[in-house]
């Protein structure tokens, strides 16, 4: 039998307490070859996190925790007698000064997905501990990983009643209410905490900042599109900043991937059409319909956008540097005899196949879609995209909202609440809100990464900053540190430390009056 990609992949079964190495992820995306065709916006990291393989690189890092579980309350916004649930979150206090000199936590705000995997790719915390004698926890996302309500996956996905409590209030709520009872147990109630996150992660630590400033002092958010939602940023943005990417690395090589959707649709009709493109992708199984395929070659075209590192990476999957670049010397300098798909499967084999171990493709690991985030998309995390006909490489499209809600309803039977994020946590007009009572916040953006669009980009004031690199791409600030760094984001970095003595400086300055008084 041939070997697919998923059987080459592992999943990550952790044991309580261990010494671990890992790589990373990023979000998925959909797209079709029709414009009125309902499409599911980009898909954020923690998507493929069960998926991860172990780094194939020498540049490993292994970090040490132990796991421990919290019980936490199903529903923080009502006094009916509900059942609990067991949190799950990692600790590591190996350099922790201790509650009587004030140790600061870093607290990472867990995404959609498994925690374990977002703890061993957010190095940069780890990395700096040791300076700030800081103790690091990482509390898993409600519903994800092993943080199950209901005790299982199976009841608590079982319908919009279950799933009900999967949001991103509760979710802040929980880690609110876990950071409080760990202080108190360690006796370190005075002991300052800041927050961290990327991409989801990274929105829910500047919303826990927002929403309760009592609990931390400070929000490193990494590619947190905040402003992702409503009429914010116009919908196209996300998708004309992928082919941006791809543009400026080849011209030919983004007309080649225009013009191929239009390739894949009439090779598709053809008799024994979808036949033929099984072959030329090497799929484990015949193509069902083009747009599946369709959906597959979006998907990797957005991940290698938001993976664009300036050096080889395991974050996804083994990648060359700059792998855009890479993708585009494929479909550029194939044989003058090549066909169109042809040229396009060289390229996505970078992303899909760089080690040159997989023999062929499955298009879906989730074929049902219905997971965590799908719930949170359908509800309030409802984030308008569209294709442009002129900038994007893919096919053009319009937001439907009603084509939208009549998915969500089929899926999941709930109507969408797209204003309620903005509403809960704000958006519009944001330089002059926050300005009014916001404060120590860093948005840090790489221009690459197609999330930026959807983020902070300038200075909201003296406290809250945006910290931007033209060459960075979806929070690799957050990455460990390597022997490859290039000089701008080893300066982004410094400024981040920087920013954070500040705040903890502050604080304990804070601290001192009050016991002076």
């Amino acid at each position: 039998m041939p070997k697919t990609r998923q059987q080459k992949q592992n999943s990550l079964y952790l044991s309580p307490v261990i010494t671990i190495v890992i790589i990373s992820i990023l979000s998925p995306l959909s797209l079709a070859s029709q414009p009125s065709k309902f499409r599911r916006a980009p898909r954020f990291v923690g998507k493929l996190s069960h998926l991860t393989e172990p780094p194939q690189r020498q540049q490993q890092q292994q970090y040490r925790y132990e796991t421990r579980y919290f019980e936490q309350r199903l529903d923080h916004f009502s006094f009916a007698d509900l059942p609990t649930f067991s949190q799950r979150y990692l600790i590591n206090t190996d350099h922790w000064v201790g509650p009587n000199r004030l140790g600061p936590i870093f607290l990472y705000c867990g995404n959609e997905g498994d925690i374990e995997w977002f703890a061993v790719n957010s190095g940069f915390v780890w990395d700096i501990a040791p300076r700030f004698g800081a103790m690091l926890v990482f509390p898993e996302h409600r519903y994800y990983g092993e943080s199950m309500p209901y005790g299982s996956t199976e009841v608590a996905y079982q319908n919009a009643t279950t799933l009900s409590y999967l949001t991103a209030e509760q979710a802040l709520a929980d880690f609110a209410v876990f950071i409080t009872n760990l202080k108190q147990n360690l006796s370190a109630e005075a002991s300052p905490v800041v927050l961290f996150g990327g991409s989801y992660g990274g929105m829910l630590a500047a919303w826990m900042r927002l929403k309760y400033p009592h609990i931390a002092i400070g929000a490193l958010a990494s590619s947190a599109p905040i402003l992702q939602f409503e009429d914010i940023v116009p919908p196209e943005t996300f998708y004309n900043i992928v082919s941006s990417d791809f543009k400026r690395e080849s011209a030919s090589c983004f007309n080649t991937i225009k013009e191929s959707w239009g390739e894949l649709v009439s090779v598709g009709q053809k008799e024994n059409g979808l036949l033929e493109l099984t072959k030329t992708f090497h799929l484990c199984r015949e193509l069902n319909s083009t747009e599946d395929l369709a959906d597959w070659l979006e998907s990797a075209y957005s991940y290698l956008a938001m993976v664009d590192y300036p050096y080889p990476s395991d974050f996804m999957m083994p990648l060359p540097g700059y792998p855009i670049r890479e993708v585009c010397k494929k479909i550029d300098n194939a044989p003058d005899a090549t066909s169109i798909l042809e040229r396009i499967f060289e390229g996505v084999s970078v992303y899909y196949n760089y080690t040159g171990d997989v023999d062929c493709f499955q298009l879906d690991d989730d074929p049902h879609g219905l997971d965590g985030w799908n719930w949170q998309a359908c509800t309030e995390m409802v984030m308008p995209m569209s294709s442009s006909r002129d900038k994007s490489m893919f096919p053009a499209y319009d937001y439907n909202y009603s084509s939208f809600k009549e998915e969500c309803w089929n899926d999941f039977n709930v109507i969408p609440r797209p204003r309620w994020i903005t509403t809960e946590f704000g958006g519009h007009d944001i330089k002059s809100v926050l300005k009014l009572f916001g404060s120590n916040i860093i948005f840090s953006n790489g221009l690459l990464d197609p999330w930026s669009g959807g983020s902070v980009l300038q200075n909201l004031s003296e406290t809250i900053v945006a910290l931007v690199t033209e060459e960075g791409a979806h929070h690799l600030d957050l990455r460990p540190s390597t022997n490859e760094d290039p000089d701008w984001l080893k300066k982004q970095r410094e400024t981040e430390i920087k920013l954070i003595e500040d705040w903890i400086d502050n604080y304990y300055r804070g601290k001192k009056a009050t016991f002076n008084m």
